[in-house]
């Protein structure tokens, strides 16, 4: 592998894609890292379909995209790869630009071995990226955290956090910022 030496720029995370330095491997590109992302379980990939499914029942599929651990454009030393983004416009629309979005209206990590990490450093990055609403599907304790209100502070990793922390339980509904109207049953987040 080629070396270069931190912090690695997005120019620098395409190119190594490109060169096939990943081959196998699922990696993100945070804070100027190449972070290794953990193998899926069968438990957490049910719980991404899961949310994927429960998401595009409340979104308008001509006006927002669903995206399915694809990568995020978060400034120049951040493309991580959320399990759920909802972005404004169609998936045409971004497939058409040929670009990666900037910005999401709703960020869902369904997090088990990496809730830490979702709870710190990711929500840091998503508070710092003014991402409004941010969910963490929590395996572990079988609830959803759902984070808002993004402010400054320079003791988080990337500058930022969330002020607002609301923990529900699997009997309890989710309302995203961008819907109001809309209520996600947290059960149906969880696999089974």
């Amino acid at each position: 592998m080629r070396v270069i030496t931190s912090p690695i720029t997005i120019d620098d995370y395409w190119r190594l894609v490109a060169e096939g330095q990943f081959q196998d491997r699922r990696v993100e590109l945070i804070g100027g890292e190449i972070v290794p992302m953990s193998p899926q379980s069968n438990w957490h990939g049910s719980s991404i379909l899961n949310t994927y499914d429960a998401l595009i029942a409340i979104f308008d599929q001509r006006h927002y995209f669903i995206r399915n651990q694809m990568t995020l454009d978060l400034g120049p030393l951040s493309h991580p790869d959320p399990d759920i983004a909802v972005v404004l416009g169609s998936r045409r629309q971004w497939s058409a630009e040929n670009i990666n979005p900037d910005h999401a209206i709703l960020i869902v990590e369904v997090s088990d071995s990496t809730l830490h990490d979702d709870r710190a450093r990711k929500a840091s990055l998503y508070a710092a990226s003014n991402i409004a609403d941010y969910w963490i599907v929590n395996l572990q304790d079988r609830q959803l955290e759902v984070r808002r209100t993004p402010v400054p502070d320079a003791s988080e990793p990337f500058g930022s956090r969330y002020e607002s922390l609301t923990i529900l339980s699997p009997h309890e509904f989710a309302t995203p910022l961008s819907m109001p109207t809309a209520q996600v049953a947290v059960a149906d987040l969880l696999p089974n």
